[in-house]
């Protein structure tokens, strides 16, 4: 119910399309986190996220949770593109742009950034006071990170959220899965099955995108000029003597790319610096470690379910020998009740003869003799089973 400009009371009809609209509008949210720590949220569109970190919407439409896209980091002129499972962002040289930064999976990592972004800056902010200066070069010798650059520092914040939340759900899954597979072990059920299929389904799918994101890191690693596109900071501190038109990165990304790139190599060249991405590389290196532990152990839990489904395949086709084994037992058995059945049909017809006389006599002959038959028969048939192999000793 609402009023119209004259006092008149109207009713307003629910618009279907309200609650799209509010996800649509949801997944527009970002939060900026810049050097000192701060954090904002903006509720922008794509075009304002793109004229304000410069990437071109190719690389946006990346982030987008309504299209699926494998792990990727993307290093750009001006900014990293990155996208890792719940974690969608854009870094560049003095700020990270996360999405969706009311998601429970993201909100620890905004915490995480809130809280290591500012160490890089303890020196810079202590340099108007010698006492503070000191302190601040004391607690840069002590750790390195300190020494690096922003992006880096978001880049490894970010995975190593990745990497931990990986490995917690292939702790989750190991912890669930190893006991139901002993339980399955000792007890074969259909709801034991069921267990395990389902764990089995849940390990694969977490199986794919821990690859996915171990692939992505050891792509880096193996293309050194992609590991140096990820350094904005150095690209930015070349750009006014390598760059001769500021936007050139807008018109022609292609040519933008080529002319930093060329910088890059000819001030490599001129300063002699041949390990200018080690440091990156020993970041990388530290994670994709973590990755592939990670994807081992998902590996190990793959074959203690192959080889306990290749034991129950074992069981199951011990207990269908066991079945057979005991159908030709059977089998020989009704073969032998067979031929005394049919001896007594035989004596059983009303038709005359001579030994009937004496009927009493012959009966004990008839019976004594038809039985040992049989069970000579079924001694026979069952010894030559077993020297074939067909019945276990």
């Amino acid at each position: 119910m609402a009023f119209n400009n004259n006092g008149n009371v109207f009713f307003a009809a629910a618009d279907p399309l309200q609650g799209k609209k509010t996800k649509l509008q949801s997944s527009r949210s970002w939060v900026s986190i810049v050097e000192t720590g701060e954090s904002e949220t903006l509720d922008v569109d794509k075009y304002a996220i793109m004229h304000r970190v410069q990437i071109h919407a190719r690389d946006l439409r990346i982030l987008d949770p309504n299209l699926s896209y494998p792990s990727t980091i993307l290093g750009r002129e001006r900014a990293i593109v990155l996208n890792l499972e719940h974690i969608k962002a854009i870094i560049t040289s003095d700020e990270v742009l996360l999405r969706d930064p009311s998601d429970e999976n993201v909100i620890p990592v905004l915490k995480e950034l809130e809280r290591r972004l500012p160490v890089g800056n303890e020196a810079q902010l202590g340099q108007g006071d010698g006492k503070e200066s000191s302190a601040a070069h004391n607690d840069a010798d002590a750790g390195e990170e300190d020494d690096s650059p922003f992006e880096f520092r978001a880049l490894e914040v970010f995975l190593e959220a990745i990497c931990s939340f990986l490995a917690a759900r292939t702790t989750e899954l190991e912890t669930a899965a190893y006991p139901a597979l002993d339980e399955l072990t000792s007890k074969i059920s259909s709801r034991n099955l069921d267990r395990v299929r389902k764990l089995k389904s849940a390990m694969t799918r977490l199986t794919a995108r821990v690859q996915k994101v171990r692939d992505e890191l050891e792509q880096l690693l193996d293309d050194d000029d992609d590991m140096a596109e990820l350094y904005l900071s150095r690209k930015l501190s070349s750009a006014s003597s390598a760059s001769s038109s500021p936007n050139c990165y807008l018109t022609s990304p292609t040519i933008g790319s080529k002319i930093s790139r060329a910088s890059r190599a000819s001030l490599a060249t001129a300063r002699g610096d041949e390990n200018d991405v080690e440091e990156l590389e020993m970041l990388l290196e530290a994670y994709f470690m973590q990755i592939d532990s990670t994807l081992n152990r998902l590996t190990t839990l793959r074959e203690y379910i192959d080889d306990t489904e290749d034991y129950i395949n074992i069981q199951l086709d011990n207990h269908r020998n066991q079945l057979i084994q005991l159908e030709l037992v059977l089998s020989s058995g009704t073969v032998c009740s067979a031929f005394y059945s049919l001896v007594a049909g035989i004596f059983g017809m009303n038709i005359p003869y001579t030994w009937n006389d004496n009927h009493g006599y012959m009966f004990k002959y008839v019976v004594i003799l038809t039985g040992a038959i049989c069970v000579i028969l079924f001694t026979f048939i069952m010894s030559h089973a077993r020297y074939k192999g067909l019945v276990g000793s």
